[in-house]
């Protein structure tokens, strides 16, 4: 039996990738803040939490991240950055993958194909960015989709056959994109869908790219 490891596993996305794979036979363990007290941001509470799995999966899903921190929203001018919003935000969106990242390597299989998908977002592109704003956000998943990049060199010096990605799920209907109706979006079910059938269709030759829900390679 295939095994997952969703990090995240309580958010909308990760609880509805988590259900899709049980249904489809995976034997799936998830982490999450609310039912596991994990602190990514925590490098004593990530070592522990992750420490207990017994290796190999075969996918696993960094499905954590914040817009901003709870009583803020993402600025939309310079004048609106905060020190201590901003370290915040970059705190849980790159530097909490990056620890969960740094207790991969002995969970993942040498002998076979493994896909580590951690969502970024698409607003973390930096030549694609058009429209300004969102400061921290932006930069906080621009740094994770270098983490990912780096993460996925290294990894595969180890285990070649290993694809580590980062993901852009597209706009999905959670409570983390509640504050923004005005946006088209794809129930968190049909969000898990894309985003397994993109990891399932990558190659070991696309590691350390940045896909988007339809599988499309999206710029740095």
């Amino acid at each position: 039996m295939k095994r997952a490891l969703i990090i995240g596993a309580s958010g909308g996305i990760g609880a509805a990738m988590a259900a899709t794979l049980r249904a489809g036979g995976v034997a799936v363990s998830g982490l999450s803040r609310r039912d596991d007290g994990l602190d990514v941001t925590d490098p004593a509470s990530v070592a522990r939490l992750m420490g207990a799995f017994e290796a190999p999966f075969d996918l696993v899903l960094i499905a954590t991240g914040i817009l901003a921190p709870e009583g803020s929203a993402p600025e939309k001018s310079l004048a609106a950055i905060d020190a201590a919003t901003m370290a915040r935000v970059l705190a849980v969106n790159t530097i909490g993958p990056a620890l969960i990242l740094r207790e991969l390597p002995r969970l993942l299989p040498r002998d076979r194909r493994s896909v580590t998908g951690i969502l970024t977002a698409r607003v973390g592109s930096i030549s694609d960015n058009r429209l300004g704003g969102w400061y921290a956000y932006r930069a906080s998943k621009a740094a994770a989709n270098q983490i990912v990049r780096t993460a996925a060199i290294e990894i595969g010096r180890t285990h070649p056959e290993a694809i580590v990605a980062a993901l852009h799920p597209g706009t999905v209907a959670t409570p983390f994109t509640a504050a923004y109706p005005g946006h088209s979006k794809v129930p968190a079910e049909q969000a898990a869908g894309n985003l397994l059938s993109v990891m399932a269709g990558l190659t070991p030759a696309q590691s350390g790219g940045f896909f988007d829900y339809s599988g499309a390679e999206l710029p740095w």
